[in-house]
């Protein structure tokens, strides 16, 4: 219920959990930090500068959002997120880590598969101004936090 996705939606974080690397998804085979048989988790393809190297949790399955969720899933997402979390802090040295999960269109939700981010903060990091210009990263960009993070793993 209270679905978005367009009939036959290409959706691009089950392509990315695929493995498919093509114009329909950002994520690469490279962006994969982990998965398991309930979720994976990718280093996102936009960074916020200032707070950059943020990841993604994603249900395998395909689940729209969270009001879909099954509960055994979500104790999933949020095992890695705390997971993540910790492993995030010490990488980065940052201030603190900001959980944030978008549903529906006017909650923000851009790609119609639940997927809860796990962002690195900082004291004065002027996330909410910057957050607005949400800058697209390629691979390369992208791997020298994924080394920094699975160097904690």
């Amino acid at each position: 219920m209270f679905n978005h996705a367009p009939h036959e939606y290409p959706c691009p974080i089950c392509l990315g959990i695929a493995g498919v690397e093509d114009e329909r998804t950002l994520l690469r085979k490279t962006d994969l930090l982990y998965s398991d048989e309930s979720v994976s988790v990718f280093m996102n393809s936009f960074f916020i500068r200032g707070n950059e190297g943020h990841i993604i949790i994603v249900p395998n399955v395909h689940v729209e959002h969270l009001y879909d969720l099954p509960e055994e899933i979500g104790h999933a997402v949020m095992d890695n997120a705390k997971r993540f979390a910790i492993i995030m802090k010490k990488a980065y040295a940052c201030d603190g880590i900001l959980l944030q999960q978008h549903n529906e269109p006017a909650g923000g939700q851009h790609a119609f598969h639940f997927h809860l981010h796990v962002i690195p903060r900082y004291t004065h990091d002027d996330f909410s101004e910057q957050a607005k210009n949400k800058i697209k990263t390629t691979p390369d960009e992208r791997l020298a936090f994924i080394n920094i993070l699975k160097k904690s793993l």
